[in-house]
């Protein structure tokens, strides 16, 4: 795929709006996530000849934008994330249906998430990535992509069922979704393909 057939506008028409979710889930923030998609894609530019097999930029792509945005935490110091100790074991499958959701409460509740949690979670139910495809990205097990995920669901059916105040991480991150006035996300509402997140 080179440049000479115009494989970066291809990747860019083909992905932007995926990668675009992914940042935006990764962030909380359509700025942030502006920013970070852009990024991503001039650094696939500047890398387009690693680009061996074209059936695999979607990956491609994500891993860049994904080590952008570890970068760019660790550099910034400045994201709050809650440890999922206090998780405990994972409850039995509840029979109760699962209850609707406010999109900025799930948004709210990812952002606490480590990223390592809130990785899995994305690719997997926002953006369809199989179970193999997380672990190649993120270089794990697939038993510790497949663990990750159940402990994030398992603290987001908390989060998000429990009948209790979110506390002062809870207040924090409602404050900066209060006060990001950008848009929001192409289909931030609910996971592309209707699977449920809790």
């Amino acid at each position: 795929m080179g440049l000479a057939s115009g494989g970066l506008h291809a990747l860019i028409d083909a992905h932007y709006e995926a990668l675009y979710r992914y940042a935006y889930r990764l962030t909380g923030s359509a700025a942030d996530a502006e920013d970070l998609t852009q990024e991503a894609f001039g650094k696939a530019f500047v890398r387009m000849a690693q680009l061996r097999e074209a059936d695999r930029a979607r990956a491609w792509l994500f891993r860049i934008l994904r080590n952008l945005y570890l970068h760019k935490v660790r550099d910034d110091k400045r994201h709050r994330i809650v440890p999922l100790d206090a998780v405990g074991d994972l409850p039995g499958r509840d029979a109760d249906p699962t209850p609707d959701i406010d999109p900025a409460k799930l948004q709210q509740a990812i952002d606490q998430l480590d990223e390592g949690f809130r990785t899995p979670l994305i690719l997997f139910y926002f953006e369809e990535f199989s179970y193999r495809d997380i672990a190649e990205q993120m270089e794990l097990p697939i038993g510790t992509v497949m663990s990750r995920l159940a402990r994030a669901k398992a603290y987001l059916r908390t989060m998000l069922t429990a009948p209790h105040t979110n506390g002062a991480a809870g207040d924090r991150a409602e404050k900066r979704n209060e006060n990001n006035n950008d848009k929001e996300a192409p289909g931030a509402a609910a996971p592309r393909t209707g699977t449920q997140v809790l």
